[in-house]
C-alpha cells in the first residue's frame, strides 16, 4: 500500500516532524470533544434516571446534527491550506471567513428548525414519556449553541489550514473545563436541573467560538483581509462542502445500519456492539489526527505548486497510518482482558465481544490507510470523488450487513462486514491516490 503515492521519497524526517507537530495537538483536541458529553452525563446522571435518559436522546440528536456539518472544518482546512501554500495569507484568511459566515447561516437555520420540532424529534428517537420532557428542554436550549458549535468547526478548519493545531487543542481543553464548572454551578448551585446543564454547554461553546473569532479577526487585521460576508465566497464554500456532506451522511448511514443489525442479533450482541463501537471510535481519533495533518500538509504543497512534495508527503503519511494501525491493533489484542471488564461483567456479552474485538484489531492497519488517504484527498479538495467512493462503499456494505442475521451470523460476522466496508474504502481511495488525478496544483482547485 505505501506505493499508492508514487514518487521518490524526499526528506522523510522532515515529513515526520511536520506530521507529529500537527497530529499530536489535533489528537488532543479530538479527544477533548466527546468529554463534553461525558461531563454532562456524569453531572446530570445524579439528577435521576429520567433526566439522564433525556440527556442521552438530546445529545444523540445534537451530535448527529453537528456531525453532519463537519465538512465546515474539512473543506475550510483544504481551501485555506492551498492559499497558505501559494503565499497569499490575506486570501487564506478571507477564505476562512467565508467558511465562518456559512457556519453562522447554517447554525441559524438549524435553530429555526429545531425549536418548533424538538418534541417531535425526541419522540422520533423513541424517548419514554418520562424522559421526553427533559430531552425536549435540553434540546431546545442546547440548539441555541449550534451556531457557536458550527463556528468552532469552521474556525478550527481555518487554523488547521494555517498549519496551527495547537490553538484548537488549547481552546478545546479550556472549553471542557469551563463546561464542567458551569454545569456543576448551574445544575446544582443555581438548581436549574437539566436546563442548567444545557445552558452551561451553550455558554462554553459560545466562549470557544468567541476565542476562535478573536484569533481569526486578529489575523485578518494583521494581513488586511476583509471580514465582511461575501456572497460568492460563501456560495463557493457551500459548493465545496456538498460532496463532503454526502460522504458524511453515507458514513453515518453505514454506522446506523450496523447498529440496527446488531440490535436484531439479540441483547447480548447489541450490548457488545456498543462496547466495541466505543473502542472503534476512540481508535479512530488517533488515526483521524494523522488525517487532519494530511489535510493541512497536502493542501499547502498543492497551493505551492509542489506536486512532488505532495506525493512524498502522501506516501510518508500512508506509512504512518499503517504503522499506527498495526500498533493500535496490537494494543486492542493486549488490552482485551482489562478493557471488557470496564464495561460489563456479563460473561455472555464478553463472549460475543472477544472474537469481534479480534476482527477490529486485524482491521486497524486497513483503517490507518483509509483515514490517511481520506485526509490526503480532502486536503486536495477531491470531495466529489470522496462522495462517490463512499456511496459505492455504502452500496456494498448494506446488503452484506443485512444478510448477517438472515444467514445466522453473529456479531463477529457483522464486524467482518465492517472490515469489508473499510477494505472497500481503502481500495477506492488507493486507486484514486495511485492515479494521481487528485494532484491539482494552484491556490484554488
Amino acid at each position: 500500500m505505501p506505493q499508492a503515492c508514487a514518487g521518490p521519497e524526499a526528506t522523510p524526517r522532515q515529513h515526520d516532524r511536520e506530521i507529529v507537530a500537527l497530529a499530536v495537538p489535533a489528537f488532543g483536541a479530538l479527544v477533548a470533544e466527546p468529554l463534553f458529553v461525558m461531563a454532562d452525563s456524569a453531572i446530570v446522571g445524579h439528577l435521576g434516571t429520567a433526566q439522564l435518559a433525556g440527556l442521552g436522546v438530546a445529545s444523540a440528536l445534537l451530535t448527529t446534527a453537528v456531525s453532519v456539518f463537519v465538512f465546515l472544518a474539512y473543506a475550510t482546512t483544504a481551501a485555506v491550506a492551498r492559499r497558505v501554500g501559494a503565499g497569499d495569507l490575506p486570501a487564506a484568511i478571507r477564505q476562512g471567513m467565508d467558511g465562518i459566515w456559512l457556519a453562522l447561516l447554517l447554525g441559524a437555520a438549524v435553530i429555526v428548525a429545531v425549536l418548533p420540532l424538538a418534541p417531535h424529534l425526541v419522540a422520533l428517537f423513541g424517548a419514554s414519556h418520562t424522559a421526553a420532557p427533559y430531552a425536549t428542554t435540553y434540546l431546545r436550549i442546547s440548539s441555541l449553541g449550534i451556531p457557536a458549535m458550527l463556528v468552532v468547526l469552521a474556525a478550527t478548519g481555518v487554523l488547521r489550514g494555517l498549519q496551527n493545531t495547537r490553538t484548537p487543542l488549547y481552546v478545546a481543553v479550556a472549553g471542557f473545563v469551563a463546561n464542567a464548572v458551569l454545569n456543576v454551578g448551574l445544575v446544582y448551585g443555581a438548581d436549574l436541573g437539566i436546563a442548567g446543564s444545557a445552558w452551561g454547554t451553550v455558554i462554553a461553546q459560545c466562549g470557544m467560538a468567541a476565542v476562535y473569532l478573536a484569533v481569526v479577526v486578529r489575523g485578518a487585521r494583521e494581513h488586511g483581509a476583509s471580514l465582511r460576508p461575501d456572497a460568492a465566497g460563501i456560495r463557493s464554500s457551500a459548493q465545496a462542502g456538498v460532496p463532503l456532506l454526502v460522504r458524511t451522511l453515507s458514513l453515518r448511514a453505514i454506522l446506523m445500519i450496523a447498529t440496527a443489525v446488531a440490535a436484531r442479533l439479540g441483547d447480548a450482541d447489541i450490548a457488545a456492539h456498543q462496547i466495541i463501537l466505543s473502542l472503534w471510535s476512540l481508535l479512530a481519533f488517533a488515526l483521524d489526527a494523522i488525517a487532519i495533518a494530511g489535510q493541512a500538509i497536502i493542501g499547502r504543497y498543492l497551493g505551492a505548486d509542489d506536486a512532488q512534495g505532495a506525493r512524498d508527503a502522501c506516501r510518508r503519511m500512508v506509512q504512518w497510518g499503517m504503522a499506527v494501525g498495526v500498533l493500535l491493533g496490537l494494543l486492542v489484542i493486549a488490552s482485551r482482558p482489562v478493557f471488557l471488564p470496564l464495561f460489563t461483567s456479563d460473561s455472555v456479552v464478553k463472549g460475543a465481544a472477544v472474537p469481534a474485538l479480534l476482527m477490529v484489531a486485524l482491521s486497524q492497519p486497513i483503517c490507518g490507510v483509509v483515514f490517511v488517504l481520506d485526509g490526503v484527498l480532502m486536503g486536495a479538495g477531491d470531495g466529489p470523488y470522496l462522495a462517490g467512493a463512499m456511496l459505492v462503499t455504502l452500496a456494498v456494505f448494506a446488503p452484506v450487513a443485512l444478510l448477517v442475521p438472515a444467514l445466522g451470523g453473529g456479531l463477529t460476522a457483522l464486524w467482518a462486514a465492517m472490515t469489508l466496508m473499510m477494505t472497500v474504502r481503502m481500495l477506492t481511495l488507493w486507486l484514486r491516490a495511485r492515479s494521481g488525478r487528485w494532484i491539482v496544483t494552484g491556490a484554488t482547485r
